[in-house]
């Protein structure tokens, strides 16, 4: 059968059909419980700031249950990213309520962290285990993980065809077949609506002033851009850096979260300030109306690095919208555009340049903005995905597509000149 090939059997389509159905109002619901939870953890800790000291505590118990019951599923999601390029052996199960429980420890004791990493996770694993059941092949079963991380992706941020889009990029589209195309966008946007169902409302932002499109203006964005970029460059390597520390100078596992979550608990009381734990939703709002102070971005880089590579769990995503939202706050007072848009425009920029995935960003903001605003959205994580450099946060992705070809150039330039 050829790769474009839609299969069209009445038995093909019914039995797709009703596993796009069991992952989207599967992964809908895990993702709805999930939020509803994390709401919960991070209201206790801000009524009950104390329970900061508990971080180290709640590091070892995060270390100790990955260590004993989790090896297997430690990767996250470098995991799904190995297992779709070269299968060996279906996700366990488990992977979903650990990935949950850790990151709700996380952001309940006070680590900075995200919550999109656990969303996938949970999909993905929740998705795989219909590979045994309907005795799927190699091929569908790429095609499993494909719709897992899309309905997880689409599920926690109420974005169905950034959701889609992004599970076919992160997995370079060049492997992906049509069938796999068009099934990601129907299990998005029925995982999103089984959220919707459960009633668990996303964050609302918005950039309400545009500005007219000229030579000024675009220059701004360029410019801007290339902060974005370097940005989401720093975060990666910062990241990697701290967890090849931790894992250099302290050998049993589960003594790397209980060691940073004493030193992460000590450090936030000294700063006297709670600002860059847990997600930081309240701080990325005030970033779209108020002008944000110049190193803001750059301590959340520092906290949530420090804190996914001592071992805690959760994602990167949403750490990365308050870099890009807060370094483009901070933007405003010296580049001469709204504030909102400024801000909107981090939000994405920094996720495209970390994640390699500028179209997903791209509708994502026009998602999340408006459609009115995609220009100004698509030049932005189109430059920040470039200048970002090639690392990115997942360190088992493969890069493909243009930014692969622009740097192998550049390394065979760089190497004939040696």
């Amino acid at each position: 059968m050829s790769r474009f090939t839609i299969p069209l059997s009445i038995k093909t389509i019914l039995k797709w059909t009703a596993i796009c159905l069991i992952i989207g109002i599967c992964s809908g619901s895990a993702s709805a419980l999930f939020l509803v939870a994390l709401n919960w953890a991070t209201n206790y800790r801000e009524n009950h700031t104390w329970i900061i000291w508990l971080l180290p505590i709640g590091g070892l118990l995060i270390g100790l249950l990955y260590h004993y019951f989790g090896k297997s599923v430690a990767k996250g999601n470098n995991l799904i990213l190995e297992e779709y390029e070269n299968p060996q052996n279906t996700i366990p199960l488990k992977m979903a309520p650990l990935v949950l429980i850790g990151t709700l420890i996380t952001h309940l004791f006070g680590g900075s962290a995200g919550r999109e990493g656990t969303a996938v996770q949970m999909s993905s694993a929740i998705a795989d285990q219909f590979t045994s059941l309907f005795k799927l092949n190699p091929s569908e079963r790429k095609t499993i993980l494909i719709l897992g991380i899309s309905a997880g992706f689409a599920s926690i941020f109420g974005t169905p065809i950034a959701g889609a889009i992004f599970a076919l990029e992160l997995l370079y589209f060049s492997k992906i077949n049509l069938r796999s195309g068009i099934m990601s966008f129907i299990v998005a946007y029925i995982a999103y609506f089984v959220v919707e169902f459960w009633q668990v409302k996303h964050t609302q932002y918005s950039i309400p002033i545009l500005p007219d499109f000229s030579i000024s203006v675009l220059f701004w964005i360029l410019l801007s851009s290339i902060f974005f970029g370097l940005a989401a460059m720093i975060f990666s390597r910062t990241t990697h850096f701290w967890a090849l520390l931790f894992t250099k100078f302290i050998s049993y596992p589960p003594l790397r979260p209980f060691i940073g979550g004493s030193i992460l608990a000590l450090v936030l009381y000294l700063m006297g300030s709670n600002k860059f734990i847990g997600l930081g939703i309240p701080t990325i709002v005030e970033a779209f109306q108020n002008a944000n102070t110049n190193y803001d971005f750059l301590l959340k880089i520092l906290f949530t690095g420090f804190t996914l590579g001592a071992g805690f769990k959760g994602g990167e995503v949403t750490p990365l919208f308050f870099i890009g939202a807060t370094l483009g706050s901070a933007l405003s007072v010296y580049i001469p555009l709204p504030i909102a848009l400024l801000a909107g425009l981090g939000f994405v920029a920094v996720f495209s340049g970390a994640t390699h995935t500028p179209i997903a960003c791209t509708f994502m903001g026009m998602e999340l903005f408006g459609y009115e605003s995609g220009i100004y959205i698509a030049i932005v994580c189109f430059l920040a995905y470039f200048a970002s450099g090639s690392v990115g946060i997942y360190s088992s992705q493969i890069l493909k597509g243009p930014k692969a070809l622009f740097y192998q150039k550049w390394n065979r330039k760089n190497t004939m000149n040696l």
